[in-house]
């Protein structure tokens, strides 16, 4: 290849060279508390082409250059696909006393509203086929239970169940000790659900929530620039206030193995979900999990998952045997299904 000209040359190595510091500084950032600041927080929502495509560019860009500034431009983009996109590389756990385990943000309001709506939730249930299910944003179930029977069985199987507001527990181990916690939010009632089940003779903690949505935060920074991250931040706030109250509540609950499983809003580097995972819990897909796990994203226009916000996390002592995201057809969240080992060696 023949060398360009001095201009083009020093115009790659600024790029090469901004894109670099660029990365670098994202990845501080996002490994340390991003919640500091409202902007910072944001960038762990921004759809993953916005970090890949100028990575990409810039390592194009080094083919014109020396081999400094292609090993920069390659050590840039494999950040970028690591790091910053949250690869997942996880070892399954050995153990023994196994559940499979299953989460699932279920927008049945959506499902409501399309003609297989309800056949395509039970369809993504069949398929995996959890001994535990949490569901959330699934108000219509309470209704469906009562006048429609049939079709509340067909999702849920022959399960136990609990229902409380949005949300649904239904194990076939038997569950006791259901109940809702609190956790408010600027003066708003908000609510998560607590149940414990009997499996393997063992008592297990389930925990199911959904935190405050992004969504308008998100909106209101896109459409009214500074003044929207003002409304950004507010909404960062509540989630982080939301997750602290949990973790007080759960300290008061006998101490069992635990699972919290939920739409937590928000990806594996948040300070929401760090402050869950500082009580001894740890994300079953970072654990287990192969890929990239992105849960939320694929009814956006680029109609493809860019963001890994509902979580299974468990305790310590619980194993986990294999981790994976299910389908998209049903739902705006792809759940999250994992095999868990309630005795881990």
């Amino acid at each position: 290849m023949r060398r360009a000209g001095g201009w083009w040359v020093r115009l790659c190595q600024a790029a090469v060279l901004l894109v670099a510091v660029g990365v670098g500084f994202l990845w501080f950032n996002l490994s340390a508390t991003p919640e500091r600041r409202p902007l910072l927080a944001l960038m762990q929502y921004l759809p993953y082409p916005v970090y890949l495509g100028p990575a990409a560019v810039a390592l194009g860009l080094s083919f014109y250059l020396g081999w400094f500034w292609r090993a920069l431009s390659a050590v840039s983009l494999i950040v970028v696909l690591t790091a910053i996109m949250g690869l997942c590389v996880g070892q399954a756990d050995e153990g023994h006393d196994r559940i499979r385990f299953m989460t699932y943000n279920a927008k049945t309001f959506y499902a409501a509203a399309r003609p297989n709506g309800y056949y395509e939730l039970a369809m993504e249930v069949l398929q995996h086929d959890p001994d535990v299910l949490v569901m959330q944003d699934a108000n219509e179930m309470g209704d469906m239970k009562q006048y429609q029977p049939e079709r509340f069985r067909a999702i849920v199987g022959d399960r136990h169940t609990y229902l409380y507001e949005q949300y649904v527990v239904a194990s076939r181990y038997p569950i006791k000790e259901c109940g809702p916690g609190w956790i408010p939010y600027n003066k708003r009632m908000h609510s998560f659900v607590h149940c414990v089940i009997e499996a393997h003779g063992q008592e297990v903690d389930v925990v199911t929530v959904h935190f405050v949505t992004p969504r308008q935060g998100l909106n209101a920074t896109r459409f009214e620039g500074r003044k929207g991250l003002k409304v950004w931040g507010e909404n960062v706030s509540n989630r982080m206030s939301q997750s602290a109250l949990m973790v007080e509540q759960l300290r008061h609950y006998k101490p069992r193995p635990r699972i919290v499983a939920g739409d937590l809003n928000a990806p594996e580097s948040s300070e929401v979900v760090k402050l869950l995972l500082n009580t001894g819990l740890r994300d079953v897909y970072s654990s287990a999990g192969w890929g990239y796990g992105y849960t939320h994203g694929h009814s956006l226009k680029l109609g493809i998952s860019l963001l890994r916000i509902d979580h299974i996390l468990v305790s310590d002592s619980i194993g986990v045997a294999s981790a994976e995201v299910g389908g998209k057809t049903a739902s705006e969240h792809r759940p999250v299904i994992a095999d868990l080992l309630l005795v881990r060696q």
